[in-house]
């Protein structure tokens, strides 16, 4: 059985974090010579104008399977068990199918996650949008999972693109996309995004009174 321990989450950078947007977030990162760009999975499914979804990781590793009748043990098992405010990842790129739509998200809204992340293809979105549920993935697709892949470990690293997720590394999302910032790096990025949102906070009072962009850029 995996483990789900999450007592040591750094929940006060995390709140820090929720004042910012992805671009604040990953520029922090990248001035910190790290990167966490989730490149080519968007939100899909629904979240409030200017929400933005941060929390700890949750991982799921999908392989291909010609099993039938819906395995999904260990992802229902990882669901059931999210901590609140966490948010599931799942790496289901090894095979067609939407492993994640309308059932999977309203367990997991259900258990108190915060979103879910897809390395792959979700569907039920209007379903998923009525719910009011912050899911993301690669694209919509209304193929099952049935007889092409299976969840078959939960909490392990996952590699999407250039990025490693890890269980307890805190993933960031809203409209514009997806960081995983390294568990480790959490309080460091949360102070850099701060001392980044002022400047820009300032740079943009300046505009606005009124000064040319190329006078104040770069900040």
């Amino acid at each position: 059985m995996a483990e789900f321990d999450y007592s040591d989450t750094d929940w006060q950078a995390i709140e820090s974090l929720k004042k910012w947007y992805s671009g604040d977030i990953h520029d922090s990162m990248e001035a910190l010579g790290l990167w966490g760009c989730l490149e080519g999975i968007s939100l899909l499914g629904s979240l409030e104008p200017g929400a933005v979804i941060c929390g700890p990781a949750v991982t799921v590793l999908f392989a291909p399977s010609d099993r039938k009748g819906e395995p999904q043990d260990v992802y229902h098992n990882a669901i059931d068990n999210v901590p609140q405010g966490g948010v599931l990842v799942c790496d289901a790129s090894c095979a067609p199918g939407s492993c994640s739509g309308e059932l999977m998200s309203t367990g997991a809204k259900s258990s108190g996650a915060a979103a879910t992340v897809v390395n792959g293809t979700v569907r039920d979105l209007a379903q998923v949008r009525t719910l009011g549920y912050p899911l993301f993935g690669t694209a919509p697709s209304p193929i099952g999972v049935t007889g092409k892949k299976e969840p078959v470990k939960s909490q392990v690293p996952l590699q999407i693109g250039k990025a490693t997720v890890k269980p307890g590394d805190v993933i960031f999302g809203d409209i514009d996309g997806l960081v995983v910032i390294p568990k480790e790096h959490v309080a460091a990025v949360a102070k850099q995004a701060d001392a980044l949102g002022k400047e820009e906070a300032t740079a943009r009072d300046r505009i606005l009174a009124g000064e040319k962009l190329q006078k104040i850029w770069p900040v």
